[in-house]
């Protein structure tokens, strides 16, 4: 798995760049959608997104935009990821 994980950095860094775009962007719609009292994404949905690797634009979209920080859920759930996160691919690059 090691030898996987070394081999395709670029397309592993490529993905976590864009789905971190993704996700920040997400929490930057979803908070203009609740100041105009629109339609709104659903919170399952935004941590689906953070635990397939965007966790740490979901936490610079919280702050950025202000956005679920009042949410204790968000407020520790999303830095509990991002540390799941780096434990895991840790745990691949040592094993």
């Amino acid at each position: 798995m090691r030898e996987l994980v070394l081999e395709n950095w670029k397309e592993i860094l490529l993905y976590i760049g864009m789905i971190n775009l993704v996700v920040f962007c997400a929490m930057g719609i979803d908070k203009f959608k609740a100041q105009k009292g629109m339609w709104r994404t659903k919170e399952k949905t935004l941590f689906l997104l953070a635990a397939i690797g965007g966790s740490i634009g979901a936490i610079a979209g919280m702050y950025l935009f202000r956005h679920k920080t009042k949410h204790t859920q968000f407020v520790y759930g999303m830095p509990m990821i991002l540390v799941a996160q780096i434990v895991g691919f840790g745990y691949l690059l040592l094993k």
